[in-house]
């Protein structure tokens, strides 16, 4: 497990990313992304939903809620992203699928 510096160092930067890259997807999908306090909330309203990514310091993961699931990342030096473990989908992979899903664009969303 990574040290709390270095887990805030990579999540904060991730948490940047996350952020500018769905900010300028929504501009010409449908959904808003609102980054505060360190997490990333987008939301949609037809179909209503809300997906909300937020790092947590103490399991040293960024955690994800989207279809009323919670999807657990790990920092995974060798792709120097965080990722799920079990399967290694990267952050922004699991969210382009998640908001395809969303918007029923299956594989179909501008980032």
């Amino acid at each position: 497990m990574i040290d709390e510096q270095e887990f805030k160092k990579h999540a904060d930067h991730a948490m940047h990313d996350v952020s500018t890259t769905l900010s300028q997807a929504a501009e010409t999908d449908d959904y808003e992304v609102d980054f505060n306090n360190g997490n990333v909330v987008i939301e949609f309203e037809n179909p209503p939903a809300k997906f909300v990514v937020s790092p947590q310091t103490a399991t040293r993961q960024i955690w994800v809620s989207a279809h009323s699931k919670s999807f657990k990342l790990d920092w995974d030096s060798e792709q120097n992203t965080f990722v799920i473990k079990e399967t290694g989908q990267t952050l922004l992979s699991l969210l382009r699928q998640a908001i395809a899903k969303q918007l029923k664009n299956e594989g179909d969303v501008s980032f």
